[in-house]
């Protein structure tokens, strides 16, 4: 009859961090005794302690659930817990683990860390011994990951979109009801939408809304890796049999992944990517193993997917598993009645983070930047302003000596109507018969307007 066994936590403790209270962990040990001790110990400080008995009961487990921690005896009847290590290494062992032996000769030191065993534990042991040395294994996994993830970030490889989705618009306040809704599901969503429109800033309310919330958002620029390389940093490599990188979607297990420019995957990681949303696996790069994965998708593209499809660049399949729920992002034009809050907000990052003062934000100014059209989307009112804070003085088709400055000039339902008015005329070429239709006025509403402000 099979020891194998699993046990839940069941009284919360906090004693030894929150790394040991969400922590999985595995316990390859003979000895009845050693088993159950370890059990009444982690089992409730734990979030899942699963038993084995010998070396092929764990690694039967392994294939099944993935763990964060692996707690090995050496000595046992089939083979030895650092012979079975090398083993699992080869085949697809990406835990942590704890070595327990009551011998730490310098031959068994040596060979467990080419075996890339984590801590050591002389038998016999106290409760806190091992508890101590489970929460600074722990720790240290995770303060790998958050580093590993850090340096990807700055690196440019993943993306640097910071900051809440602004804007009262109708067009951005239909996205963030949508992203409300979307938050608290599991369901994968496509996020389209020309460049610099803010789709990643969307993708980060989304999680933000989620019950991931406190586990990791890791955007991921598909186009910026090369096409050999992209399916190591996705997926993970085994290099030599030993030496092993985990993959980016491994380092966001339990959190949130973003796929930008997903367009720009290369077919063979395509074909990858499909596998890994249908299995919730994933077998990185020169592993016999597939390792199980919690993880939400998000992705985004600034291409038409229906014409990549039919040029044979994006595969069918992916496309139709990847677009069940599509949020359209609105280009600024489209939400012009925002632009204004927008520059306001820029403008006061930039000169905090830069050290410079602050531009005058007038009503001229802010209508000159209401009228223009924008093709670059939020990234370029973003540029534009930081580019004025560094210069001290907006380009000379945006400056204007306003009269009224502030928030009277953002807030005030006078200048809002005014830029909003102006901005209709301008989409519709200056016809004020159709800008009056559009608004909802009557044409002579619009010309009594234009006529007090001299336009």
């Amino acid at each position: 009859m099979s020891t194998r066994a699993a046990v839940r936590k069941h009284t919360p403790r906090d004693d030894y961090g929150e790394s040991l209270a969400r922590a999985a962990i595995l316990v390859v040990d003979d000895e009845p005794g050693m088993r159950n001790f370890l059990t009444k110990t982690l089992g409730p400080r734990c979030r899942h302690v699963e038993l084995a008995r010998s070396c092929a009961e764990a690694g039967e487990i392994l294939d099944q659930v993935h763990f964060d921690l692996v707690i090995l005896d050496n000595v046992m009847p089939d083979k030895t817990g650092l012979d079975w290590l090398e083993e699992q290494r080869r085949v697809g062992l990406f835990a942590e683990t704890i070595l327990m032996t009551a011998y730490a000769d310098l031959d068994t030191a040596i060979k467990a860390l080419r075996a890339g065993v984590t801590d050591f534990v002389l038998k016999p042991f106290r409760a806190n011994q091992i508890l101590n040395a489970v929460a600074r294994a722990l720790d240290r996994k995770y303060l790998a990951r958050d580093n590993y993830l850090l340096r990807h970030e700055l690196s440019g490889g993943g993306g640097t979109a910071r900051g809440r989705l602004l804007g009262n618009s109708p067009a951005i306040r239909e996205v963030r009801d949508l992203l409300a809704r979307l938050g608290p599901m599991p369901t994968p969503v496509l996020f389209t939408g020309a460049s610099g429109t803010g789709k990643e800033i969307a993708a980060r309310t989304l999680h933000a809304l989620s019950d991931r919330a406190d586990k990791p958002f890791v955007a991921v620029n598909c186009a910026a890796f090369s096409e050999g390389h992209i399916a190591e940093e996705l997926f993970g490599v085994i290099e030599d049999g030993t030496r092993h990188k985990d993959g980016l979607l491994f380092h966001a297990e339990g959190g949130t992944l973003l796929l930008d420019e997903v367009a720009q995957l290369p077919m063979a990681v395509q074909a990858a990517l499909l596998r890994v949303l249908e299995d919730r696996r994933i077998r990185p790069i020169g592993s016999e193993r597939e390792v199980p994965l919690d993880l939400r998708f998000l992705f985004a593209t600034n291409a038409d997917l229906t014409v990549e499809v039919a040029a044979g660049r994006f595969r069918d399949d992916l496309y139709h598993r990847i677009n069940i729920v599509n949020v359209g992002m609105p280009s600024l034009r489209e939400r012009k009645e925002d632009i204004a809050e927008l520059a306001a907000l820029f403008m006061s990052e930039f000169a905090t983070a830069l050290g410079m003062p602050a531009l005058e934000l007038n009503d001229q100014v802010l209508l000159k930047l209401t009228r223009y059209d924008w093709p670059g989307n939020v990234r370029e009112l973003r540029n534009l302003i930081e580019r004025s804070v560094i210069l001290g003085e907006f380009p000379a088709e945006f400056e204007g000596q306003g009269r009224v400055t502030g928030a009277q000039a953002i807030e005030t339902l006078e200048m809002v109507e005014q830029r909003h008015i102006l901005a209709v005329l301008d989409a519709c070429g200056g016809n004020r018969a159709e800008a009056a239709r559009r608004l909802g006025v009557a044409r002579k509403t619009v010309d009594r307007k234009c006529a007090a402000w001299g336009v």
